[in-house]
This record gives structure tokens, C-alpha cells and sequence, in this order.
């Protein structure tokens, strides 16, 4: 049984959020302070932690960017402002996913669904798994990304990526030369309607630049098609 942490002030939504997921089958913690959230967070085990932004002690920015910091489980942000702005440094502080309230609730339990699901394949330890995970590794000039592992190198000096950086990543090299818009980018890899999802992909794609790329301006690896997409160049 996966097991959620919810970090969440206000007690009707985190109730919500809490019936919602746990007659989904999840064991759910939810705490309403940030501070404390954040220690449990980091002293306790979790498949997936659900945050809210505004909250007292410590603010969802921070508690994500401490999280990600040492764990590389889904982090799904939840907060009432849906300024671009908030959405775009959630991400780049490495959240996997951002719902605006008022949301429903079928909705946030599908995504909680499909991130975990995502990431049990990754990391090769999901119960329902029927074929076992590829030992695979793909390589591109100093390049090398080991795709059971979830473990990428660069000139032999490992780079740490999280999940969707990863398999990202993985994806545009699986399929290298090849032109992906953003919104198909989206639909691949996050398995959800494109609307609203391309600025995540290139919140994804600069973070993946910043870590693998000698420039990330001049990017050698990913690059920008203009007017069509991104493509991984050999």
C-alpha cells in the first residue's frame, strides 16, 4: 500500500483530499503545519507528498525544494493562486505536478495514480509489474543513461535528475533527431491532456540543460526546433 503524506492548513480540503485518496487504497498522513510536515517528510518513509503552498511554519516552495533535495518520490503542489508564475517555480524547485483549487477531487486521485504508477515502473518495484525492467542503458557521445537504475552520467561524472527529468530525457533519447512539440512532449511523458502542459515540458527541458549541457544556452544534447518542438541531437 503506498503510503501519502498531505501537507495542507485547510482541515476541509485535507479531509477531503484524505477520504478521496484512502478510499483509493492509500494509507494518507496529513499534517497542517509546514514545519512539521517538512520533519516527517524527511524522517519518515513516503511514496508521495501532496502540498499545499500558503502554510504556517514553512511554505510549500521550501518544503518541496528541502524534499526533492534528498528524495526523489512524486511531489504534487496544491494551492488556490494560479499565477503562471507560481506553477513555473514549483516546478523548477522539482514538484512533478500543480492543481489549482478548487479541483476535483477524482482528478487529483488520477494524477496521485498515474504518478505513482510512473514511478514504481522506474524504479522497477511495482506489485502488478509482469515483465521485468529492462536492463538497458543508452548512450550518446559522453552521454550515458541507465534505464533501470534511473541513473545518468556525463564524462563518467554522474548528474542527478528527478523523475520527470529523467524520463524526459530518456524519452528524447530513445527516439534521437526526431521533432516533439510540447504538447505532444506532455501527453508522452506526464500521460495527461496537453492543455496548460507546455510550460511545464520547457521548465523541464531548461532544468535538464542546466545539469547536462556544457552551455545551456548553446545546448548540444536537447535542443530547440523553432516553431515545432525539441529534438535529442547525436
Amino acid at each position: 500500500m503506498s503510503r501519502i503524506l498531505i501537507i495542507e492548513d485547510e482541515e476541509a480540503i485535507a479531509d477531503l483530499e484524505r477520504d478521496y485518496l484512502e478510499l483509493s487504497g492509500f494509507e494518507v498522513v496529513v499534517e497542517g503545519d509546514g514545519a512539521r510536515g517538512l520533519s516527517r517528510a524527511l524522517s519518515e518513509p513516503f511514496d508521495m507528498y501532496i502540498l499545499d503552498i500558503m502554510l504556517p511554519g514553512k511554505d510549500g516552495f521550501e518544503i518541496c525544494k528541502e524534499i526533492r533535495a534528498v528524495k526523489n518520490s512524486p511531489i504534487l503542489m496544491v494551492s488556490a493562486r494560479k499565477e503562471d508564475i507560481d506553477k513555473v517555480r514549483g516546478l523548477g524547485l522539482g514538484a512533478d505536478d500543480y492543481i489549482t483549487k478548487p479541483f476535483s477531487p477524482s482528478e487529483m486521485v488520477a494524477r496521485v495514480k498515474a504518478h505513482l504508477k510512473r514511478y514504481e515502473r522506474l524504479i522497477g518495484q511495482s506489485p502488478m509489474q509482469e515483465k521485468p525492467v529492462r536492463n538497458e542503458v543508452l548512450e550518446a557521445r559522453d552521454l550515458r543513461l541507465d534505464l533501470e537504475s534511473h541513473r545518468v552520467w556525463r564524462g563518467g561524472e554522474e548528474i542527478e535528475l528527478t523523475q520527470k527529468e529523467f524520463e524526459l530525457l530518456a524519452f528524447l533519447l530513445e527516439h534521437p533527431n526526431q521533432v516533439f512539440s510540447k504538447e505532444e512532449l506532455f501527453q508522452r511523458i506526464w500521460k495527461m491532456d496537453a492543455m496548460g502542459g507546455a510550460g511545464t515540458v520547457a521548465v523541464h527541458i531548461n532544468r535538464i540543460r542546466e545539469k547536462i549541457e556544457l552551455s545551456a544556452t548553446k545546448p548540444q544534447y536537447v535542443q530547440t526546433v523553432w516553431g515545432m518542438g525539441y529534438r535529442f541531437k547525436l
